[in-house]
């Protein structure tokens, strides 16, 4: 897999990806979200990776919003395709992963750092993080989901005031919102989510993937989730997993669970 913007590493059952344009400060342009999908397609695609943990490069930015230079002279026509392209390829893809992609927020999340932020099945940042929606500073509006998922995780009038404001908060305003889970110092931030995604990785990844499924449905309007949750909940007992954890709980043993 030849790749210039994305790094990623792996260590047992976790998988650390990071966006590497330290000099863009991780800007998402075209070629680091097809990046960016081919690498999670792969992790997701490998059984023997539990959880990923996704991150930037460097201490100032996790990602500092797209890279506007690219679509500065974009039609409305471009603009839409833009949005929808992104979205399909790397933010909805996100979100819907089997695999839990945990967001290690480094310094700036602005724009569609913070729309990659919150597509990620939930955040930790470090102290010096800041969190924004610029886009109608510019002229434009979120276009890779932020209009949809900042409201569903703080509430329509905080995501309201955020996003028409253009204005940034700091990880205790994002705490205190429940935009992020975590805060640690820079220095603890990636040995911290290892430490929960060790946690996740002991759980059984087959229901894992049948939760996040069953969550996600909960906010999709065409979907209706207590029927997914139904569905996914029998689902599990035809499971090698559900013999395992069952049988191992009733030998009072650790569970071993085999894999996707």
């Amino acid at each position: 897999m030849k790749l210039k913007n994305v790094l990623f590493e792996i260590e047992g059952s976790i998988a650390v990806v990071t966006i590497n344009r330290p000099d863009k400060l991780n800007a998402l342009n075209s070629k680091t979200i097809n990046e960016l999908h081919q690498v999670f397609q792969n992790l997701d695609d490998n059984n023997a990776i539990r959880v990923i943990i996704l991150t930037g490069s460097g201490e100032k930015a996790f990602v500092a919003g797209a890279d506007i230079a690219e679509f500065a002279e974009y039609t409305a026509r471009e603009g839409k395709r833009l949005s929808k392209e992104g979205q399909e390829k790397l933010f909805d893809y996100v979100e819907n992963l089997k695999t839990p992609v945990i967001a290690a927020v480094n310094g700036f999340a602005l724009g569609g750092g913070l729309e990659l932020a919150m597509a990620c099945h939930f955040r930790v940042a470090s102290h010096n993080a800041r969190l924004g929606l610029p886009e109608v500073s510019l002229g434009v509006i979120p276009g890779y989901g932020g209009t949809q998922r900042l409201p569903q995780l703080v509430g329509k009038g905080r995501a309201m005031e955020m996003i028409l404001t253009a204005g940034m908060i700091d990880v205790d305003r994002a705490f205190e919102f429940g935009l992020v889970n975590h805060v640690t110092s820079v220095e603890e931030l990636n040995g911290f989510c290892k430490k929960i995604a060790l946690k996740i990785a002991s759980n059984s990844p087959i229901a894992i993937s049948y939760a996040i499924k069953a969550v996600n449905a909960g906010f999709k309007d065409d979907q209706d989730g207590f029927q997914t949750e139904i569905k996914a909940f029998g689902a599990c007992f035809a499971t090698e997993d559900f013999e395992e954890g069952t049988t191992a709980f009733l030998e009072k043993r650790k569970a071993d669970f085999p894999g996707h």
